[in-house]
């Protein structure tokens, strides 16, 4: 007895930016759900199955998938996030048809084995044990942990040791069965390529895959206890430090997202910013120092990150808190915000001078469900935005007593006096820098 055939998928979104300059076409397929998706104890789940689908394509070997892409002069990748799965690649022109081929099999045809699988699995157990050499890393790691507490946020994207371990073949083939549907897809295109070869290619993928709506994302809004919070990352032997202080930050559908922007360009977003100022240029405590204000489908955090050597690094963390605490008591002054808003709206153009870019734009606002002309009235925005705006945003958005701060040094030698540069701090406590 013969099974029904499943039913063939709608046309996904399709975003195109064409452009004749070069004879190259960029292409990014994504998905709108992403790590979000692993099951609970299995973190690094999708990125496992990403990563299969583009080894896996169209039943052939992972070696005989890079040669294929290789001989066409192209580039074939995916990046996971907790909201997304891209696959993104380039190709030259003349070699786009084929190169199609083998985005339609990484997408719809992989065979997911499980003997390559377990290859993978390996692999990526070695790229996490190597990754414990980044302290910048297991700064953010254990900052997104802790800021977020029991929320996906708080989940590393791209795995941990025992969850990588935990993942098996029929969990990959449960995530694709929810996933890979047509409904679920965006589709961006740029460079040298029409309009209606764009959408002839989402045919050709909605074609492929199975009909059905996108996993729901039930994701709520993180909240960040109340409090000054420390983890202290304990690693051997840090002359140098790693710090992140933060809390929660701002969403683009805030009414007052443009000012915060502006705000935060102004006390930390760029190199001559009065955070950079005061810890680089005065004191000369880290090469660095900057704010961050990203964004995503639900609030994200905003954070301070500086990397002074350890007998630098407790009054760097007091000067951080003081100047957070000026920052939204007082605000920028005039001058501040007129420069930043200004090097916003200049160095725009930066994010526009290519087709890619372009399109990346707007792949983002279909991607994280960004408010209506974020980026087509981005420059207005900016411009209608003022100095008391600004300065009020900082004061409610922002919090300079409920914060996450996430050190990486030496507990011996560094975790004391770091404690004491903390006023009223509320718990603390010490990781191993290879804990789970």
């Amino acid at each position: 007895m013969t099974s029904a055939a499943p039913a063939r998928g709608r046309v996904p979104k399709v975003l195109v930016e064409t452009s004749r300059e070069l004879p190259l076409v960029s292409v990014s397929i994504a998905l709108r759900t992403g790590a979000i998706l692993d099951p609970p104890g299995a973190e690094g789940a999708t990125r496992l199955l990403s990563r299969l689908m583009r080894r896996s394509a169209g039943g052939r070997s992972a070696d005989a998938n890079d040669r294929l892409i290789e001989g066409m002069g192209g580039s074939l990748g995916a990046d996971v996030t907790q909201s997304t799965v891209v696959f993104q690649g380039a190709v030259i022109t003349r070699s786009l048809d084929r190169f199609v081929d083998v985005l339609v099999d990484s997408i719809a045809r992989p065979t997911l084995p499980d003997d390559e699988l377990e290859r993978l699995k390996r692999e990526t157990e070695a790229e996490l044990t190597e990754s414990l050499d980044d302290d910048r890393g297991l700064a953010r790691r254990w900052f997104r942990r802790r800021l977020f507490p029991d929320h996906p946020y708080s989940r590393s994207a791209g795995g941990t040791l025992g969850g990588v371990r935990s993942v098996t073949g029929d969990m990959l083939r449960t995530i694709y069965r929810q996933a890979v549907v047509s409904e679920n897809f965006v589709l961006a295109f740029a460079g040298d390529i029409s309009e209606e070869r764009a959408h002839g290619i989402a045919e050709t993928l909605g074609a492929a895959v199975s009909a059905g709506a996108a996993p729901p994302d039930t994701t709520g809004e993180p909240s960040v206890p109340a409090g000054r919070r420390l983890v202290f990352v304990d690693k051997p032997e840090r002359t140098q430090t790693q710090i992140l202080i933060g809390g929660l930050g701002s969403h683009p559908s805030d009414p007052d997202h443009f000012a915060l922007v502006i705000a935060n360009t102004a006390f930390g977003g760029t190199f001559t910013a009065r955070l950079m100022q005061e810890v680089r240029a005065k004191r000369g405590w880290s090469y660095g120092a900057y704010s961050s204000l990203p964004y995503d489908r639900r609030r994200q955090a905003f954070s301070l990150w500086t990397f002074p050597k350890a007998s630098d690094a407790p009054a760097c963390i007091a000067l951080e808190l003081e100047m957070l605490r000026a920052f939204r008591e007082k605000g920028v002054t005039s001058g501040e915000f007129g420069w930043a808003r200004r090097y916003l709206v200049r160095s725009h153009a930066f994010a526009l001078d290519t087709a890619a870019k372009r399109v990346g734009l707007a792949f983002d606002a279909e991607l994280y469900g960004l408010p209506p002309g974020y980026f087509e009235r981005y420059l207005e925005n900016l411009r209608a935005a003022t100095l008391e705006q600004a300065n009020q945003a900082a004061r409610e958005r922002l919090s300079d007593e409920n914060l996450l701060l996430s050190v990486v040094g030496t507990e011996a030698t560094t975790l004391a006096d770091v404690k004491s540069a903390i006023p009223n701090l509320a718990s603390s406590e010490v990781v191993r820098y290879d804990a789970e």
